[in-house]
């Protein structure tokens, strides 16, 4: 329930804001992108600083299933009856958004005396893996749904082709091997490496290379760990205060609660068929895991400057997912 709070009073002060000052639009203005940006190159980082490499290494094979297939499944699952329920092809998008299991809001669930050390470190290492994965995929799939429904030629940056698609994974690899070798040559020197951190979220959010400042929080870590978790905290905050900037126009409760429904019910799906191998404890746990937060609410404002009523859709959704997950981890 906390986790719930925490998302609903910053975006309901910014909707109170956004309704005093009558604001509108904000998501045309130059500084909407850059922040946007920004925000989601903290929680990149931050959800895979704190994962423990060592445990993370011995379920490696369910980890990269879950963070590849799984996210893939998720997304299709949601995506795929939703745009067939509605006939709406934007659903393909919204599925993507909400596909990822939030870190910050799996923390809480570290607590639970019943769910095993193995469980724990899956569950930690795929809400952390997911996220640099499904930004990679939403942007792909906000291309394909503009090909499909505009025909004035309008496309996203970058196209949706699968060289494009190589295009991007290759430079976001490039960025994090040069990271790795710049860390390498600058570990000695803790104020290098934390210039050469500052120099890397910079060219992050210029190129949003987001999978790639992910993957930097895999090997540079320097002793920042709590300012990090109170930026990440941060980042939250001032996401879902930018969500309810835009709510100003309105939510649309049916398909925002349609689509927490699906979600939750896919991550239900995929994790049963990921999990087979682990005890029944467990597999319950991780299929009862699905949670939203600060990746979603971004992506969300990423989209919603491409696409009109994006966040009309999602931030029920998060809501209803956040809703869901509470009730039914209360009942286990």
């Amino acid at each position: 329930m906390g986790q719930i709070l925490r998302l609903v009073l910053p975006a309901m002060v910014g909707l109170g804001v956004a309704a005093l000052a009558g604001a509108h639009d904000l998501d045309g203005s130059q500084v909407y992108p850059l922040a946007t940006s920004v925000l989601l190159a903290v929680g990149l980082y931050g959800s895979t600083f704190h994962i423990d490499l060592v445990e993370a290494r011995r379920e490696r094979r369910t980890i990269g299933l879950a963070v590849t297939v799984g996210v893939l499944c998720k997304a299709a699952i949601i995506g795929g009856i939703l745009t067939l329920a509605w006939r709406e092809p934007l659903f393909l998008v919204l599925g993507v958004a909400v596909a990822q299991i939030d870190p910050l809001a799996v923390a809480s669930m570290m607590d639970h005396p019943t769910m095993t050390r193995r469980a724990k470190s899956i569950l930690a290492a795929w809400s952390s893996f997911d996220d640099p994965v499904t930004v990679i995929v939403s942007v792909y799939a906000a291309a394909l749904v503009v090909g499909l429904t505009r025909t004035d030629g309008a496309a996203l940056p970058g196209g949706a082709g699968p060289w494009s698609y190589l295009g991007d994974l290759t430079a976001n690899l490039a960025f994090a091997a040069a990271a790795y070798l710049a860390w390498r040559l600058l570990r000695r020197w803790p104020a290098a490496v934390h210039a050469l951190l500052a120099v890397l979220f910079a060219v992050a959010v210029w190129q949003f290379t987001m999978l790639g400042i992910a993957i930097v929080g895999l090997f540079i870590r320097p002793p920042i760990g709590r300012q990090l978790t109170w930026a990440v905290h941060g980042a939250l905050v001032a996401a879902s205060f930018l969500l309810g900037l835009l709510l100003l126009d309105g939510v649309q409760v049916g398909a925002g609660l349609a689509l927490g429904v699906a979600a939750f019910c896919a991550q239900i799906v995929v994790s049963l068929a990921l999990t087979r191998h682990l005890p029944r404890t467990d597999r319950v746990y991780l299929a009862l895991a699905q949670q939203n937060g600060i990746t979603a609410i971004i992506l969300a404002l990423v989209l919603e400057a491409e696409f009109d009523g994006v966040i009309a859709v999602v931030a029920p959704a998060i809501l209803v997912i956040n809703l869901i997950h509470w009730a039914a981890n209360a009942v286990v």
